[in-house]
């Protein structure tokens, strides 16, 4: 494997947009406003964190909202796909959560896809509990990242 190094890194929305190209993360994204509310997202997540390779390729990233005391909510977590299943993810997953204070002062919350609820179960994660409620009145249109 590679030399990957996960760091802290705010992306420009253009640089996160062409990440998506490369992944299977941008099917999460509704197609209206994308393009606003990617250059939101990537000002204003409380924690961004990506994987480059040695020569500078962006292979990994991950956004979690956290208030760094109880809580942290993975929002994105993506790969790019010729580097899915070497670690990547799991290593961003636990740089976040150090970053966020720790196992031992937060919980961690997300929202997986079919795709990733096996990635998150190896994880020690577990399906939540029936309190989570949700307030949606985006329409979720079928959408990929070109």
């Amino acid at each position: 494997m590679e030399n990957i190094t996960i760091q802290s890194e705010r992306l420009t929305p253009e640089g996160y947009i062409e990440f998506l190209r490369h992944t299977d993360l941008g099917s999460q994204y509704p197609k209206e406003r994308f393009e606003s509310r990617i250059a939101t997202l990537v000002e204003k997540t409380a924690i961004s964190l990506t994987a480059r390779t040695d020569e500078g390729l962006l292979v990994g990233v991950l956004f979690a909202i956290t208030d760094f005391s109880y809580w942290m909510f993975l929002t994105d977590l993506g790969i790019r796909r010729e580097y899915v299943k070497q670690g990547i993810g799991k290593a961003m997953v636990e740089r976040a959560i150090k970053d966020a204070g720790g196992l031992e002062n937060i919980i961690v919350y997300t929202c997986a896809n079919d795709k990733a609820t096996q990635f998150y179960k190896k994880l020690g994660m577990e399906q939540g509990p029936e309190d989570v409620f949700v307030l949606n009145q985006i329409d979720w249109t079928d959408f990929v990242v070109e």
